[in-house]
Order: structure tokens, then C-alpha cells, then sequence
């Protein structure tokens, strides 16, 4: 599959599975008439696969090390990108950026193999719409001496993402306009 095709199959399924209609709250704490419950796509496996596809392309093209975003939205999608590249000949670590440390176990902000100063990181996210909450993931990730390369997300809501993340050369595969609404 190419990648145009690929883009239309995620399109198709982000339209079918992940719109919702009716009044919902935003973690920007916004009221919206419309919510993208993105972990329809990136935890249905054919969605998943896709987007993990693109996404491969997306960082493999950046020259990255590394692939990974704030839990939840971008969980199953790091892993899934890091999977693939597997395969690949050019293998990424994925990793989790935490909310907040845990007060037990290791008690890390970032879990998964260890970035290390220089890694070069894309930032993922499943549904973006301010991007405050992968500006903190990213500040994150920038503690160990890391550079976010890149910052991916598989939708923008298109209130405020793309200035709050513009040093981060944000790339959003889809916007609302994509969706229709």
C-alpha cells in the first residue's frame, strides 16, 4: 500500500470509528459539540497498523532514535511504531511520558528503554487541541537531553496546536477540515 492509500484508509476509518457527536469536555477544558475518541482507531488493530505505518515513515524521515508522547493517546501508538521499525533495519525505542512520577518502583517521568542526551525523538499524540499536554511531555523528554525532532499527532482540532508547537515542526497527518467538521 502507498502511502496516499494508506493516508485514505486511515482517513476512512478515523471518520467511521472515532468521531462522536454531542457536547464533550476537552482536556484543554473547552466545550466542544464534537469529540475524536482516537483510541477507537489506535486500539481497533487495523487502524492501529495504519497509523503505525505512517507514522514509521514520518520518523524514519526525520532520522529519529526514538518515538514516544503522554499517556494515553500516544501508548499504543509508540509501541506499535516501534514494532514495525523492527523490522525495518532501523530499530526506534518507544517510550511514556507520565503525568507525574510515580512515588514507588523507579519513580520516573518517562518509562520505557532509556533516552539518551542527543537521541533525536518524534513526540506523538493521538488527538491534539491546544498542545499543552505534549509541550509538557516534551519539556519532559528535554530534562534527559533529548531533541524532539518532530511532533506527529494523528488529529488537530485546530485550536492552537500548531503555534504552541511550531519549534517542534508539528505535523499533524489530519486536521478537522480532513474530517468534515
Amino acid at each position: 500500500m502507498d502511502e496516499q492509500t494508506l493516508k485514505e484508509s486511515l482517513l476512512k476509518a478515523i471518520q467511521e470509528k472515532a468521531v462522536v457527536r454531542g457536547e464533550r469536555k476537552l482536556a484543554s477544558g473547552k466545550i466542544s459539540q464534537y469529540y475524536i475518541d482516537g483510541k477507537q482507531v489506535t486500539l481497533d488493530p487495523q487502524g492501529l497498523f495504519l497509523t503505525a505505518k505512517i507514522i514509521l515513515h514520518m520518523a524514519q524521515a526525520a532520522g529519529a532514535d526514538a518515538v514516544g508522547g503522554p499517556t494515553l493517546g500516544a501508548d499504543p501508538i509508540a509501541a506499535a511504531v516501534s514494532l514495525l521499525s523492527s523490522q525495518s533495519g532501523k530499530p526506534l525505542k518507544a517510550f511514556i511520558v507520565r503525568k507525574e512520577a510515580k512515588d514507588h518502583g523507579m519513580q520516573k517521568m518517562i518509562e520505557g528503554p532509556a533516552l539518551a542526551p542527543g537521541d533525536k525523538v518524534v513526540m506523538l499524540e493521538d488527538v491534539i487541541t491546544t498542545g499543552g499536554s505534549v509541550l509538557k511531555a516534551i519539556q519532559e523528554v528535554e530534562k534527559l537531553g533529548a531533541k524532539v525532532i518532530k511532533t506527529v499527532c494523528l488529529v488537530d482540532r485546530n485550536e492552537g496546536a500548531a503555534e504552541t508547537l511550531t519549534n517542534y515542526n508539528y505535523s499533524p497527518i489530519f486536521t478537522l477540515r480532513d474530517l468534515g467538521l
